[in-house]
Protein backbone atom coordinates (compact mmCIF):
# COMPACT_ATOMS: atom_id res chain seq x y z
CA UNK A 1 0.00 0.00 0.00
CA UNK A 2 1.46 3.42 -0.81
CA UNK A 3 2.53 5.14 2.17
CA UNK A 4 0.74 8.83 0.51
CA UNK A 5 -2.04 8.08 -1.85
CA UNK A 6 -2.33 10.43 -4.49
CA UNK A 7 -6.34 11.08 -6.00
CA UNK A 8 -7.07 13.38 -8.82
CA UNK A 9 -10.87 14.14 -8.75
CA UNK A 10 -12.22 15.49 -12.42
CA UNK A 11 -15.42 17.42 -12.14
CA UNK A 12 -17.31 19.38 -14.62
CA UNK A 13 -19.17 20.98 -11.12
CA UNK A 14 -17.27 22.54 -7.89
CA UNK A 15 -17.65 25.21 -5.92
CA UNK A 16 -18.89 27.88 -6.17
CA UNK A 17 -20.09 26.67 -9.89
CA UNK A 18 -22.48 24.07 -8.86
CA UNK A 19 -25.63 23.32 -10.37
CA UNK A 20 -26.83 19.47 -9.91
CA UNK A 21 -26.64 16.88 -7.34
CA UNK A 22 -23.32 15.55 -9.00
CA UNK A 23 -21.60 19.19 -7.76
CA UNK A 24 -22.40 18.44 -4.58
CA UNK A 25 -21.37 15.13 -4.32
CA UNK A 26 -18.26 15.90 -5.52
CA UNK A 27 -17.99 18.91 -3.53
CA UNK A 28 -18.44 16.63 -0.40
CA UNK A 29 -16.85 13.90 -1.46
CA UNK A 30 -13.43 15.90 -1.62
CA UNK A 31 -14.03 17.13 1.91
CA UNK A 32 -14.42 13.83 3.44
CA UNK A 33 -11.61 12.58 1.49
CA UNK A 34 -9.21 15.12 2.47
CA UNK A 35 -9.42 14.77 5.87
CA UNK A 36 -8.28 11.24 5.64
CA UNK A 37 -4.70 10.74 6.71
CA UNK A 38 -2.53 9.88 4.45
CA UNK A 39 -4.55 10.82 1.32
CA UNK A 40 -3.54 14.05 -1.30
CA UNK A 41 -6.52 14.92 -3.54
CA UNK A 42 -6.46 16.70 -6.12
CA UNK A 43 -9.48 18.48 -8.24
CA UNK A 44 -9.49 19.12 -11.63
CA UNK A 45 -12.81 21.06 -12.76
CA UNK A 46 -14.70 23.20 -15.55
CA UNK A 47 -14.19 27.31 -15.42
CA UNK A 48 -12.54 29.86 -13.45
CA UNK A 49 -9.57 29.23 -11.37
CA UNK A 50 -9.77 27.92 -8.07
CA UNK A 51 -8.21 29.99 -4.61
CA UNK A 52 -8.43 26.35 -2.86
CA UNK A 53 -5.07 24.55 -2.68
CA UNK A 54 -5.08 21.44 -4.65
CA UNK A 55 -7.47 22.63 -6.66
CA UNK A 56 -7.36 23.51 -10.71
CA UNK A 57 -9.97 25.23 -12.84
CA UNK A 58 -10.08 24.80 -16.61
CA UNK A 59 -11.56 27.14 -18.81
CA UNK A 60 -13.01 26.58 -22.15
CA UNK A 61 -9.78 26.68 -24.91
CA UNK A 62 -10.06 29.71 -26.76
CA UNK A 63 -9.82 28.23 -30.29
CA UNK A 64 -13.32 26.09 -29.52
CA UNK A 65 -15.29 29.24 -27.82
CA UNK A 66 -18.11 28.79 -31.19
CA UNK A 67 -18.01 25.40 -31.04
CA UNK A 68 -20.95 22.80 -30.12
CA UNK A 69 -20.99 22.30 -26.31
CA UNK A 70 -19.88 18.85 -26.41
CA UNK A 71 -16.53 19.90 -28.48
CA UNK A 72 -15.99 22.38 -25.75
CA UNK A 73 -15.90 19.56 -22.74
CA UNK A 74 -13.88 17.58 -24.65
CA UNK A 75 -11.03 20.58 -25.25
CA UNK A 76 -11.71 20.76 -21.17
CA UNK A 77 -11.13 17.42 -21.21
CA UNK A 78 -7.73 17.22 -23.20
CA UNK A 79 -6.50 20.69 -20.82
CA UNK A 80 -7.13 18.11 -17.65
CA UNK A 81 -5.30 15.11 -18.54
CA UNK A 82 -2.18 16.98 -18.47
CA UNK A 83 -2.96 18.33 -14.63
CA UNK A 84 -3.25 14.61 -13.64
CA UNK A 85 0.43 13.79 -14.07
CA UNK A 86 2.27 11.80 -11.18
CA UNK A 87 -1.57 11.06 -9.64
CA UNK A 88 -1.87 7.23 -8.63
CA UNK A 89 -5.31 7.01 -9.44
CA UNK A 90 -7.99 9.53 -10.87
CA UNK A 91 -11.67 9.79 -9.98
CA UNK A 92 -14.02 11.37 -13.17
CA UNK A 93 -17.91 12.00 -12.85
CA UNK A 94 -20.36 12.56 -14.99
CA UNK A 95 -19.33 12.49 -18.98
CA UNK A 96 -18.42 15.92 -19.00
CA UNK A 97 -15.31 14.59 -17.06
CA UNK A 98 -15.34 10.98 -17.66
CA UNK A 99 -12.83 11.83 -21.28
CA UNK A 100 -10.00 13.28 -18.97
CA UNK A 101 -10.52 9.79 -16.67
CA UNK A 102 -9.54 7.88 -19.70
CA UNK A 103 -7.27 9.92 -21.12
CA UNK A 104 -4.97 10.16 -17.66
CA UNK A 105 -5.41 6.50 -17.74
CA UNK A 106 -4.02 5.72 -20.96
CA UNK A 107 -1.52 8.44 -20.40
CA UNK A 108 -0.12 7.92 -17.11
CA UNK A 109 -1.05 4.83 -16.86
CA UNK A 110 -3.17 4.82 -13.41
CA UNK A 111 -6.50 3.57 -12.59
CA UNK A 112 -9.32 5.06 -13.41
CA UNK A 113 -12.70 5.42 -11.38
CA UNK A 114 -16.35 6.54 -12.50
CA UNK A 115 -18.96 7.50 -10.44
CA UNK A 116 -22.44 7.08 -11.91
CA UNK A 117 -24.70 9.85 -11.24
CA UNK A 118 -26.96 9.58 -13.83
CA UNK A 119 -26.62 7.54 -17.54
CA UNK A 120 -26.95 9.06 -21.23
CA UNK A 121 -29.10 6.26 -22.53
CA UNK A 122 -31.43 6.79 -19.24
CA UNK A 123 -32.10 10.25 -20.71
CA UNK A 124 -32.54 10.95 -24.64
CA UNK A 125 -34.80 14.12 -24.11
CA UNK A 126 -31.33 15.70 -23.83
CA UNK A 127 -30.94 15.02 -27.70
CA UNK A 128 -33.56 18.29 -27.56
CA UNK A 129 -30.86 19.96 -25.32
CA UNK A 130 -27.52 18.71 -27.26
CA UNK A 131 -28.58 17.92 -30.58
CA UNK A 132 -25.70 16.23 -32.18
CA UNK A 133 -23.77 16.89 -28.75
CA UNK A 134 -25.68 14.20 -27.40
CA UNK A 135 -24.25 11.50 -29.73
CA UNK A 136 -20.59 12.54 -28.85
CA UNK A 137 -21.74 12.45 -24.89
CA UNK A 138 -22.86 9.10 -25.33
CA UNK A 139 -19.75 7.52 -27.06
CA UNK A 140 -17.89 8.90 -24.70
CA UNK A 141 -19.92 8.22 -21.58
CA UNK A 142 -19.58 4.63 -22.76
CA UNK A 143 -16.05 4.90 -24.50
CA UNK A 144 -15.26 5.55 -20.62
CA UNK A 145 -17.50 2.88 -19.08
CA UNK A 146 -16.36 0.17 -20.44
CA UNK A 147 -13.07 0.95 -19.85
CA UNK A 148 -13.23 1.80 -16.09
CA UNK A 149 -11.06 -0.22 -13.56
CA UNK A 150 -14.30 0.27 -11.40
CA UNK A 151 -17.60 1.92 -11.44
CA UNK A 152 -19.30 3.53 -8.49
CA UNK A 153 -22.96 3.52 -9.01
CA UNK A 154 -24.95 5.43 -6.08
CA UNK A 155 -27.40 3.24 -5.67
CA UNK A 156 -28.41 -0.12 -6.71
CA UNK A 157 -31.23 0.96 -8.94
CA UNK A 158 -28.56 2.64 -10.58
CA UNK A 159 -25.93 -0.66 -10.60
CA UNK A 160 -28.42 -2.17 -12.47
CA UNK A 161 -29.05 0.89 -14.95
CA UNK A 162 -25.44 0.56 -15.32
CA UNK A 163 -25.04 -3.42 -16.65
CA UNK A 164 -28.12 -2.52 -18.17
CA UNK A 165 -26.96 -0.14 -20.39
CA UNK A 166 -23.09 -1.15 -20.67
CA UNK A 167 -23.38 -5.24 -20.78
CA UNK A 168 -19.61 -4.85 -21.62
CA UNK A 169 -19.00 -3.88 -17.96
CA UNK A 170 -17.58 -6.73 -15.99
CA UNK A 171 -20.25 -6.57 -12.96
CA UNK A 172 -17.63 -7.06 -10.70
CA UNK A 173 -16.21 -3.87 -10.99
CA UNK A 174 -19.74 -2.26 -10.13
CA UNK A 175 -19.97 -0.90 -6.81
CA UNK A 176 -22.59 0.59 -4.99
CA UNK A 177 -21.94 3.82 -2.77
CA UNK A 178 -24.34 6.15 -1.84
CA UNK A 179 -24.38 9.63 -2.15
CA UNK A 180 -24.05 11.94 1.14
CA UNK A 181 -25.37 14.28 3.23
CA UNK A 182 -23.63 16.81 5.61
CA UNK A 183 -26.03 16.73 8.53
CA UNK A 184 -24.71 19.81 9.86
CA UNK A 185 -24.88 21.92 6.62
CA UNK A 186 -28.44 20.49 6.13
CA UNK A 187 -30.49 21.56 9.09
CA UNK A 188 -33.89 22.48 10.44
CA UNK A 189 -33.50 26.70 11.06
CA UNK A 190 -36.41 28.28 11.38
CA UNK A 191 -36.33 31.96 10.05
CA UNK A 192 -39.87 32.77 9.02
CA UNK A 193 -38.71 36.33 8.56
CA UNK A 194 -36.68 35.65 5.54
CA UNK A 195 -39.63 32.87 4.70
CA UNK A 196 -41.90 35.63 3.99
CA UNK A 197 -39.19 37.45 2.83
CA UNK A 198 -39.31 35.21 -0.51
CA UNK A 199 -43.34 35.02 -1.00
CA UNK A 200 -44.35 32.23 1.46
CA UNK A 201 -46.44 32.04 4.34
CA UNK A 202 -45.15 30.13 7.31
CA UNK A 203 -48.49 29.56 8.69
CA UNK A 204 -49.73 27.90 6.10
CA UNK A 205 -48.80 24.78 4.79
CA UNK A 206 -47.07 23.93 1.38
CA UNK A 207 -45.54 21.56 -0.52
CA UNK A 208 -41.86 22.48 -1.89
CA UNK A 209 -40.26 21.13 -5.21
CA UNK A 210 -36.29 21.71 -5.40
CA UNK A 211 -34.91 21.30 -8.63
CA UNK A 212 -33.89 21.96 -12.48
CA UNK A 213 -36.45 22.12 -14.98
CA UNK A 214 -35.68 19.11 -16.67
CA UNK A 215 -37.86 16.12 -18.08
CA UNK A 216 -35.91 13.94 -15.68
CA UNK A 217 -36.94 16.17 -12.63
CA UNK A 218 -41.31 15.73 -14.10
CA UNK A 219 -42.00 18.89 -12.81
CA UNK A 220 -45.21 19.17 -15.30
CA UNK A 221 -46.31 16.18 -13.80
CA UNK A 222 -46.08 17.55 -10.49
CA UNK A 223 -48.01 20.76 -11.52
CA UNK A 224 -50.56 19.37 -12.45
CA UNK A 225 -51.44 16.72 -9.68
CA UNK A 226 -50.85 20.24 -7.43
CA UNK A 227 -53.80 21.65 -9.14
CA UNK A 228 -55.48 18.80 -6.70
CA UNK A 229 -54.42 20.39 -3.32
CA UNK A 230 -56.46 21.99 -1.14
CA UNK A 231 -56.50 25.97 -0.98
CA UNK A 232 -55.34 26.37 1.47
CA UNK A 233 -51.97 24.80 0.71
CA UNK A 234 -49.40 26.79 -0.95
CA UNK A 235 -47.08 25.91 -3.54
CA UNK A 236 -43.14 26.53 -3.71
CA UNK A 237 -41.02 26.10 -6.91
CA UNK A 238 -37.62 26.45 -6.42
CA UNK A 239 -37.14 25.84 -10.38
CA UNK A 240 -34.56 27.05 -12.72
CA UNK A 241 -32.06 26.41 -15.29
CA UNK A 242 -34.29 24.94 -18.04
CA UNK A 243 -33.17 22.46 -20.39
CA UNK A 244 -34.50 23.68 -23.44
CA UNK A 245 -37.59 26.50 -24.47
CA UNK A 246 -40.08 24.37 -24.61
CA UNK A 247 -39.98 22.96 -21.52
CA UNK A 248 -39.78 26.65 -20.03
CA UNK A 249 -42.86 27.69 -21.88
CA UNK A 250 -44.84 24.09 -20.38
CA UNK A 251 -43.94 25.01 -16.97
CA UNK A 252 -44.49 28.31 -17.01
CA UNK A 253 -47.78 27.61 -18.41
CA UNK A 254 -48.72 25.52 -16.14
CA UNK A 255 -48.05 27.76 -13.23
CA UNK A 256 -49.78 30.25 -14.46
CA UNK A 257 -52.93 28.34 -14.81
CA UNK A 258 -51.95 27.46 -11.32
CA UNK A 259 -52.27 31.01 -10.12
CA UNK A 260 -55.07 32.20 -11.75
CA UNK A 261 -56.76 29.44 -9.79
CA UNK A 262 -55.22 29.79 -6.19
CA UNK A 263 -53.55 32.04 -4.58
CA UNK A 264 -49.91 31.30 -2.51
CA UNK A 265 -48.06 29.84 -5.93
CA UNK A 266 -44.38 30.84 -5.47
CA UNK A 267 -41.93 30.46 -8.40
CA UNK A 268 -38.39 31.33 -7.86
CA UNK A 269 -36.49 31.15 -10.61
CA UNK A 270 -33.08 31.91 -9.67
CA UNK A 271 -31.03 29.79 -7.53
CA UNK A 272 -30.68 30.15 -3.98
CA UNK A 273 -27.95 30.05 -1.11
CA UNK A 274 -28.41 26.88 0.61
CA UNK A 275 -29.58 28.94 4.32
CA UNK A 276 -32.56 30.45 2.09
CA UNK A 277 -33.17 26.44 1.30
CA UNK A 278 -33.35 25.45 4.24
CA UNK A 279 -35.64 28.16 5.60
CA UNK A 280 -37.72 27.15 3.11
CA UNK A 281 -37.54 23.43 3.46
CA UNK A 282 -38.15 24.21 7.17
CA UNK A 283 -40.86 25.99 6.99
CA UNK A 284 -42.87 23.46 4.41
CA UNK A 285 -44.93 20.56 5.53
CA UNK A 286 -43.77 18.32 2.85
CA UNK A 287 -40.76 17.89 -0.14
CA UNK A 288 -42.21 16.73 -3.31
CA UNK A 289 -39.77 14.82 -5.85
CA UNK A 290 -42.08 13.88 -8.58
CA UNK A 291 -39.14 12.14 -10.54
CA UNK A 292 -39.13 10.10 -13.32
CA UNK A 293 -35.11 8.97 -13.59
CA UNK A 294 -33.57 9.48 -10.14
CA UNK A 295 -30.14 7.25 -9.58
CA UNK A 296 -30.35 8.70 -6.19
CA UNK A 297 -31.63 11.64 -5.29
CA UNK A 298 -29.76 14.18 -2.92
CA UNK A 299 -33.00 16.77 -2.77
CA UNK A 300 -34.60 13.73 -0.85
CA UNK A 301 -31.57 13.57 1.59
CA UNK A 302 -31.30 17.20 1.79
CA UNK A 303 -35.25 17.49 2.63
CA UNK A 304 -34.53 14.71 4.96
CA UNK A 305 -31.89 16.38 6.86
CA UNK A 306 -34.33 19.22 7.44
CA UNK A 307 -37.08 17.51 9.05
CA UNK A 308 -39.23 17.70 5.77
CA UNK A 309 -41.31 14.85 4.99
CA UNK A 310 -40.65 13.55 1.93
CA UNK A 311 -43.08 12.54 -0.95
CA UNK A 312 -41.35 10.87 -3.93
CA UNK A 313 -41.66 8.58 -7.03
CA UNK A 314 -40.85 5.30 -6.58
CA UNK A 315 -38.45 4.84 -9.54
CA UNK A 316 -34.52 4.42 -9.53
CA UNK A 317 -32.55 4.94 -6.71
CA UNK A 318 -35.27 7.00 -4.39
CA UNK A 319 -36.64 3.82 -2.42
CA UNK A 320 -33.15 3.34 -1.15
CA UNK A 321 -33.70 6.98 0.40
CA UNK A 322 -37.34 7.89 1.25
CA UNK A 323 -38.92 4.55 3.05
CA UNK A 324 -42.60 4.82 2.58
CA UNK A 325 -44.51 5.04 5.80
CA UNK A 326 -41.83 6.26 8.18
CA UNK A 327 -40.09 9.15 6.37
CA UNK A 328 -42.48 10.03 3.54
CA UNK A 329 -44.87 8.44 0.97
CA UNK A 330 -43.66 6.56 -2.39
CA UNK A 331 -45.99 7.12 -5.42
CA UNK A 332 -45.74 4.28 -7.81
CA UNK A 333 -45.15 4.54 -11.32
CA UNK A 334 -45.20 2.03 -14.37
CA UNK A 335 -42.71 3.03 -16.94
CA UNK A 336 -41.59 2.90 -20.90
CA UNK A 337 -39.29 0.59 -21.14
CA UNK A 338 -37.72 3.05 -24.13
CA UNK A 339 -34.76 5.10 -21.56
CA UNK A 340 -37.33 7.91 -21.42
CA UNK A 341 -38.69 6.58 -17.63
CA UNK A 342 -42.54 8.91 -19.08
CA UNK A 343 -45.27 6.99 -17.05
CA UNK A 344 -46.92 4.62 -19.12
CA UNK A 345 -50.63 6.00 -18.23
CA UNK A 346 -49.43 9.40 -16.93
CA UNK A 347 -52.78 10.58 -15.86
CA UNK A 348 -52.93 7.64 -13.20
CA UNK A 349 -49.46 8.70 -12.34
CA UNK A 350 -50.93 12.08 -11.69
CA UNK A 351 -53.93 11.17 -9.78
CA UNK A 352 -51.58 9.14 -7.93
CA UNK A 353 -49.12 11.71 -6.69
CA UNK A 354 -51.82 14.36 -6.05
CA UNK A 355 -53.38 11.70 -3.84
CA UNK A 356 -50.34 11.42 -1.81
CA UNK A 357 -49.51 15.03 -1.63
CA UNK A 358 -53.22 15.51 -0.47
CA UNK A 359 -52.41 12.24 2.14
CA UNK A 360 -49.65 14.29 3.23
CA UNK A 361 -50.77 17.96 4.20
CA UNK A 362 -53.92 15.95 5.47
CA UNK A 363 -51.86 15.40 8.82
CA UNK A 364 -49.18 17.85 9.77
CA UNK A 365 -48.54 16.25 12.81
CA UNK A 366 -48.07 12.75 10.79
CA UNK A 367 -45.77 14.67 8.42
CA UNK A 368 -44.09 15.84 11.25
CA UNK A 369 -43.32 12.73 12.81
CA UNK A 370 -42.13 11.63 9.36
CA UNK A 371 -39.95 14.48 9.02
CA UNK A 372 -38.37 13.54 12.32
CA UNK A 373 -37.47 9.89 11.03
CA UNK A 374 -35.98 11.00 7.71
CA UNK A 375 -33.54 13.23 9.76
CA UNK A 376 -32.81 10.27 11.99
CA UNK A 377 -32.34 8.11 8.32
CA UNK A 378 -29.88 10.91 6.95
CA UNK A 379 -27.78 10.89 10.01
CA UNK A 380 -27.58 6.83 10.53
CA UNK A 381 -27.05 5.95 7.35
CA UNK A 382 -25.89 8.85 4.79
CA UNK A 383 -22.99 10.57 6.38
CA UNK A 384 -20.17 11.70 4.52
CA UNK A 385 -16.87 10.40 6.23
CA UNK A 386 -18.71 6.59 5.75
CA UNK A 387 -18.86 6.87 2.07
CA UNK A 388 -15.67 8.28 2.15
CA UNK A 389 -14.55 5.14 3.61
CA UNK A 390 -16.10 3.21 1.61
CA UNK A 391 -14.69 5.24 -1.73
CA UNK A 392 -11.32 4.74 -0.27
CA UNK A 393 -11.74 0.78 -0.13
CA UNK A 394 -12.35 0.85 -4.00
CA UNK A 395 -9.40 3.27 -4.45
CA UNK A 396 -7.27 0.47 -1.86
CA UNK A 397 -8.70 -2.57 -3.99
CA UNK A 398 -7.42 -0.79 -7.46
CA UNK A 399 -4.05 0.23 -5.76
CA UNK A 400 -3.16 -3.03 -4.01
CA UNK A 401 -3.78 -5.14 -6.63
Amino acid sequence: MLACMRIDVLSKEYPPEIYGGAGVHVAELVRALRSVDGVDTRVHCFGSERAEEGTTGYADPQELVDANAAVRTLGVDLEMVGGCAGTDLVHSHTWYANMAGHLAKLLHGVPHVVTAHSLEPMRPWKAEQLGGGYAVSSWVERTAYDAADAVIAVSAAMRDDVLRSYPAVDPARVHVVHNGIDTDDWKPVANPQRVRELGLDPDRPSVIFVGRITRQKGLPLFLRAAAQLPPEVQLVLCAGAPDTREIEAEVRALVDGLAAERDGVVWIAEMLPRHDVVALLTAATVFACPSIYEPLGIVNLEAMACETAVVATATGGIPEVVVHGETGWLVPIDQAADGTGTPIEPERYVADLAAALVDAVSDPDRARERGLAGRRRAQESFSWPAIAEQTMDVYRSLLES
